[in-house]
């Protein structure tokens, strides 16, 4: 059931006092997308579907309202909006509630939804990662194995690799309260179609909450070409986390399916002092030796590296090298 009025989406932001950032998207309409966790395919296959069902509101007028300020924008041509603002008042670190509003013509509220931005602490490591094969078993350089491995999954089916769960806990609670975590931020080239269904695989399997970062919408009828683009917009994405932290540490784990090791390096090449540490997962064997002839390269940038294929593999260097205990 299509519901055909105005709706605000609102994914979690991040930032520090001086530079918030909060993204979203408003809708003319979207299809209803709750989801039924079933093992049919056929259930399984309209779900995904469903959340290629969507008609965005070009250059819609969004009002956000944090801690009592109030910040105005407008939508891009595809009902994305970014919102971007200096809090007027120390922010502490931690997760932050907003609100934001898509508002008419005459300034009238026509639709809200909140969302969270996350403060860290300026000492705290902060880590990127990419999702699938990654993360997730993905397939994401066959088109049939990848779509078959999205519509036949639900999901809290879907298929993480083993013990990526233990390491990314480490991680997130290495040289920190519990309370308050280190940063993960999610960079995909995954739509922002997806983000419910990731957000609820990765609380399902008790990983890091944090920050997605994902692809230009898609609409129905590219739904076979899903995850296949937005390579050149994930390096951007991911300069502008390290440009909002410039005093941050930053970790990156991704693998080598597609072209994260040359991104990493491009990024590596130009932030060296902000980075400490590369991991990738080779799920490519036929491209390790270019892969590992990347992180040659990034070794000497005194920046530390790890190929591996099992996540005890890489949690046996975050220990190493005094990332975790």
């Amino acid at each position: 059931m299509i519901k055909n009025s105005t709706q605000v989406k609102v994914y979690h932001g991040y930032g520090h006092t001086h530079n918030l950032v909060v993204y979203g998207h408003v809708f003319k309409f979207r299809a209803d997308v709750e989801q039924r966790y079933s093992n049919n395919f056929l259930t399984n296959l309209w779900h995904v579907f469903r959340l290629f069902v969507v008609k965005p509101l070009p250059f819609a007028k969004v009002r956000l309202s944090f801690n009592g300020q109030i910040v105005e924008a407008q939508a891009a041509y595809d009902g994305f909006f970014k919102i971007e603002w200096a809090a007027k008042q120390e922010v502490s670190a931690g997760w932050h509630m907003v609100n934001v509003m898509a508002v008419d013509d005459n300034g009238n509220d026509i639709a809200q939804a909140q969302g969270e931005i996350y403060v860290p602490h300026i000492t705290q490591y902060a880590f990127i990662s990419d999702i699938d094969d990654t993360i997730m078993v993905s397939h994401s350089k066959t088109i049939a194995k990848r779509l078959k491995e999205l519509l036949a999954r639900n999901p809290r089916t879907r298929r993480t690799f083993q013990d990526t769960r233990a390491h990314y806990q480490l991680l997130a609670n290495a040289h920190t309260v519990r309370e308050q975590p280190n940063p993960f931020f999610y960079v995909s080239s995954s739509e922002w179609n997806l983000y419910d269904y990731l957000l609820e695989t990765f609380r399902f399997n008790k990983l890091p909450e944090g920050t997605f970062l994902l692809n230009q919408l898609k609409r129905w009828k590219d739904l076979i070409k899903t995850g296949k683009t937005g390579h050149e917009g994930k390096l951007l994405r991911i300069m502008r986390i390290i440009d909002a932290f410039p005093n941050q540490k930053f970790i990156f784990l991704g693998d080598n399916s597609q072209q994260d090791p040359a991104i990493y390096q491009k990024i590596s090449e130009k932030y060296g002092n902000n980075i400490i540490a590369v991991y990738i997962r080779n799920v490519r064997e036929k491209k390790m030796p270019e892969t590992q002839k990347i992180l040659d390269k990034l070794e000497k940038l005194k920046i530390s590296t790890c190929l591996f294929e099992h996540s005890e593999e890489a949690i046996a260097h975050s220990r190493e090298i005094g990332l975790i205990d």
